[in-house]
């Protein structure tokens, strides 16, 4: 399970066709024997799902049905990508018990408490906001079993998550803000959603903000939390974010790697060592060719990236202005930033000075933290985790000839 320490961008909507054509050219087309037997589709792939797993026949239905309602061709190479993933994430488990995390919870309210409240409202309302929260936890429902009790207790992400809700329910009911001057509107799912530090959900443990931007059904922002702690739902986004964007990655690790770090950062980090290589700008190799707010927006600030690039541009006499390149950066959440004059420029240019071919993907270097995690990690760490599922889910296709 995951939480980077900086929030990313999402991907835009594209051509179902092209990501089809995309992902086909990773594998070797279908590997049924027979493409009108859903029945045995579903057993082949639940045979790929490791002997531990219960409800196999469950699982292996579900990853077939969001496979074909995507349009996600059902080749080895893909479903054993997906399994490998929801086994790294959950081991299998829609709504996954996380060890100690109820402790990891009230120590999170109880030293960061104005910190986080101040960073999401502002210092004048979050600091009112975060004494009452505060107030709340130690005395609601009742003062024997008050919330901060109720969170020791929590053993999964869903009962946290549901646990908050219920905080902030109570808050919206009882508290009102009128008497601040400016103050945002303070109601129900408008404050629950923007304070619940629950971000990433499920199986797959998918960012709630990426859910909302693909939700499968019409549903409010509980419902779909909700959703997502099922085992259907949590497959559905989680298989959405792992495979529904095409890229030219060679090894499946580098997907890996994206799936945990952000889409294309494999990429853009490959992107940022040739910059390297063609400057001495040691830039750090995080796949983030502009900074980021908490929303996904870029923010105005001119990065080292961007330093660079401009640097390099006028050195070698490029002309792409610094109103293109920022426009050019902006798509580097998007296949297309390929196309753009910055990608092009760059890649010549790394070709006539090294005599190499332009990378194209690399391991970004991106440090896993969160309340969830016993220590940090790397996103190296985590891809080759991850690969390594792949490839034992691989052999298995193999001995089995499937």
């Amino acid at each position: 399970m995951k939480k980077l320490v900086r929030h990313r961008a999402f991907l835009k909507s594209f051509s179902v066709l092209a990501l089809s054509l995309s992902l086909v050219a990773c594998g070797k087309g279908s590997w049924f024997a027979n493409e009108d037997d859903e029945q045995l589709k579903q057993e082949q792939i639940k045979k790929l799902i490791p002997n531990r797993v219960s409800q196999r026949d469950s699982w292996a239905k579900d990853i077939y049905d969001i496979s074909n309602e995507l349009k996600i061709p059902t080749n080895k190479e893909n479903i054993c990508t997906i399994i490998a993933v929801v086994d790294q994430e959950s081991n299998f488990v829609a709504n996954p018990v996380v060890p100690g995390l109820g402790d990891k919870a009230v120590k999170e309210v109880t030293t960061r408490l104005n910190e986080k409240f101040e960073d999401k409202l502002g210092t004048t309302i979050g600091g009112t906001v975060a004494s009452y929260f505060e107030n709340v936890l130690k005395n609601q429902p009742s003062p024997d079993d008050n919330y901060l009790k109720q969170m020791s207790r929590v053993r999964t992400e869903k009962d946290l998550d549901v646990l908050y809700r219920e905080i902030f329910d109570y808050m919206a009911k009882h508290y009102h803000v009128s008497a601040l001057t400016g103050a945002a509107k303070f109601v129900g799912q408008d404050i629950a959603e923007k304070m619940n530090p629950i971000t990433t959900l499920g199986s797959m443990q998918v960012h709630i903000n990426y859910a909302k931007e693909h939700k499968r059904t019409s549903m409010n922002i509980n419902e779909l939390r909700d959703d997502l702690y099922t085992e259907f739902g949590g497959l559905y986004y989680g298989i959405h974010r792992l495979m529904m964007y095409p890229a030219d990655y060679d090894k499946p690790i580098y997907r890996f790697a994206d799936y945990n770090s952000g889409m294309y950062s494999s990429r853009n980090a490959a992107f940022q060592k040739m910059i390297d290589k063609l400057t001495e700008a040691d830039l750090a190799l995080d796949g983030d060719l502009l900074s980021y707010d908490k929303n996904g927006d870029p923010r105005p600030a001119i990065t080292d990236t961007e330093k660079a690039l401009t640097a390099l541009f006028s050195k070698n006499n490029i002309l792409v202005t610094p109103r293109q390149l920022r426009s050019d950066l902006k798509d580097e959440k998007q296949q297309d930033f390929e196309k753009t004059q910055t990608y092009i420029a760059v890649s010549k240019l790394y070709k006539n000075k090294t005599g190499k071919d332009p990378m194209y993907a690399i391991m970004p270097e991106v440090v896993i933290s969160g309340p969830k995690l016993s220590r940090d990690y790397n996103t190296n760490w985590y891809a080759s985790r991850v690969n390594g599922r792949y490839e034992t889910c691989m052999h298995r296709a193999k001995r089995l000839k499937i």
